[in-house]
């Protein structure tokens, strides 16, 4: 069996779920973090298919919410559906959403290999994003959600969230 990993979206739909945000990552659109897996319009109603980047994340029902709202704003009823399978990874995130994330102060994941030395083994990889510097440490597993490690850079001292991966 052959899993899609490309979601497939009509691209009438798409100006209308840009507007939706990732409500702990304002910056993040739902797009961009690569969480919407297919919008397609049926029978006069916007069917969007989401997955959720972890199980139990507490944002999904406020975007879900926050699809339904932007479609309603166009005098379109939406109806989302919670899609499990295939699980989100952070490889769905485009590149226009880990440039978003860094420009917000949050280091983009850099890969699962990376990612394990840097959150296991304590490499010293993760770029800081105020200075650049890769002369930072982690200072928590886990940051100001689940998803995220609480990072410090030893140059300029300032902390800073780092997006990990997820596959």
């Amino acid at each position: 069996m052959t899993i899609e990993l490309q979601p497939h979206i009509d691209p009438k739909l798409i100006p209308i779920l840009e507007k939706v945000h990732d409500p702990e990552i304002p910056v993040l659109g739902i797009l961009d973090m690569g969480v919407v897996r297919s919008a397609i319009m049926k029978d006069n109603v916007a069917q969007i298919k989401i997955t959720p980047t972890y199980s139990g994340c507490p944002a999904m029902d406020v975007i879900g919410d926050d699809i339904v709202s932007a479609f309603a704003k166009e005098n379109i009823t939406a109806k989302v559906q919670l899609v499990l399978s295939p699980a989100w990874t952070t490889d769905w995130i485009t590149p226009n959403g880990r440039k978003a994330l860094e420009e917000y102060g949050v280091a983009a994941p850099l890969g699962e290999e990376a990612d394990k030395a840097v959150l296991l083994e304590g490499k010293r990889i993760v770029k800081c994003t105020n200075c650049g510097s890769t002369n930072t440490k982690m200072i928590s597993q886990f940051g100001s959600t689940a998803c995220k490690a609480l990072f410090q850079c030893e140059d300029c001292l300032e902390p800073f969230d780092y997006f990990k991966c997820l596959k």
